[in-house]
């Protein structure tokens, strides 16, 4: 099973934005996201992924078929002042889950920016946390630092 991730150009904004519906219904759980007047949930930053030189919007696919997306962002850590690339959002379809598809797609991209990288996750998102802890910790070779309040915030690279 190839799992491959390609840069989301902006003729595929669609993509996304369908990508993000599902998302957000299921994150939704977790949060206090509201829909629209259309029924549709709202995500202010996509179109920034398009014109920020420092966001990257990617999209996920196994062989042929889209399977997720995952938008990245560059910054300077507001603790160091240093570049740190962040997972800022990140989705497997639920059919392709538990599959290895999400750790091999968060390679590919751990792979893609070298330096140092941040993932947030929700402490109520009780379903992400393994997959980050186990993902990172293979990845990194146990050599990751974790924080928590509000949120686990992970640190590598």
């Amino acid at each position: 099973m190839k799992v491959s991730v390609r840069s989301a150009k902006e003729h595929e904004k669609d993509i996304l934005d369908n990508l993000l519906q599902l998302y957000l219904h299921d994150f939704s759980e977790f949060s206090s996201q509201e829909t629209d007047s259309r029924g549709r949930f709202t995500y202010p930053y996509l179109d920034h992924y398009w014109q920020d030189p420092q966001r990257f919007p990617f999209i996920i696919y196994v062989e042929s078929n889209i399977a997720g997306f995952a938008l990245v962002r560059r910054e300077e850590d507001p603790d160091t002042g240093e570049p740190i690339t962040e997972m800022t959002e990140f989705f497997i379809l639920r059919m392709f889950r538990n599959r290895g598809i999400g750790n091999k797609a968060a390679v590919k991209l751990w792979n893609s920016f070298q330096g140092k990288w941040r993932v947030q996750v929700l402490n109520k998102n009780k379903r992400a946390y393994p997959f980050w802890k186990n993902a990172i910790s293979r990845y990194t070779n146990d050599a990751s630092e974790e924080k928590s309040d509000a949120r686990i915030v992970f640190l590598f690279g």
